[in-house]
């Protein structure tokens, strides 16, 4: 697939940063891990990982912004309509526990629009991605959500509130509502891949609050180009400034909002 400029240095930073954390998930006993705060993990290879996905990003497009996790304060461009959203690495705490589902994340928004996402897992060499316009990919394949009609066949996404959290109660509430009238819901604990697994039809559906911008930004544009609906959990919200997000294939999107949002 011909992308654009933007995805190809995109893509590249990804594929850079993946090498460098396979190094050291292989290792990841002996990572030096800090504690941000409950549940919040943060290693050396994160901090790494972010490092080279700066380096690669702001030299070729060294106008455009910056806002990605590992850093405290996000850094106005000279461009002001663009920005680098970044992940270094989506599911710190499965990564930090030896377990293969994390992922790199990132996203290039224009004018306040996500218009290139790539969300990269390296240890299943997954490549997704998306252009707006464009559709959506993993490694050489089209994406498109899945075809499911009915919700007691669909398996749906969501996370759950650890550590001291405010949002356990509102999750439990969605749980008792969902669990009944589906297939399944899966916890997989990163966020950009259960958007792309959505966008891959793996998942049918994927909701889920208190999210930060760079956990959802490149998946936002990679399940619309995969045909997927999108939305804010509150209806009149904003999906990146609010933390949260609702999706689903068509059939399913209504049913599966009216659920969750009562």
């Amino acid at each position: 697939m011909q992308g654009s400029a933007n995805l190809t240095i995109m893509l590249k930073a990804a594929r850079k940063a993946g090498r460098a954390l396979i190094k050291d998930f292989g290792e990841v006993e002996n990572l030096q891990v800090s504690m941000k705060g409950p549940g919040d993990f943060v290693s050396r290879a994160d901090r790494n990982a972010q490092a080279i996905i700066k380096e690669e990003l702001m030299t070729a497009r060294p106008t455009y912004g910056w806002f990605a996790e590992e850093d405290k304060a996000e850094e106005p461009g000279i461009d002001p309509t663009r920005r680098w959203i970044v992940d270094p690495l989506d599911g710190t705490t499965n990564f930090l526990h030896g377990m293969p589902h994390w992922a790199v994340s990132i996203a290039l928004e224009h004018k306040g629009i996500i218009v290139v996402g790539v969300i990269y897992d390296p240890s299943k060499d997954e490549m997704f991605f998306a252009e707006k316009g464009n559709g959506a990919f993993v490694n050489e394949s089209r994406l498109r959500v899945s075809g499911r009609t009915h919700m007691i066949e669909a398996v749906f996404a969501t996370g759950l509130p650890f550590g001291g959290r405010a949002d356990l109660p509102e999750t439990l509430h969605d749980l008792a509502r969902v669990l009944p009238g589906c297939a399944g819901v899966r916890r997989w604990g990163s966020a950009a891949l259960d958007l792309a697994y959505v966008a891959a039809g793996r998942y049918d559906g994927f909701w889920e609050r208190s999210l930060n911008a760079w956990d959802m930004a490149a998946g936002l544009v990679i399940v619309r180009e995969a045909g997927g609906l999108i939305e804010p959990l509150d209806k009149n919200g904003d999906i990146l400034a609010d933390g949260e997000v609702i999706c689903a294939n068509e059939p399913l999107f209504d049913p599966l909002c009216k659920l969750i949002r009562g």
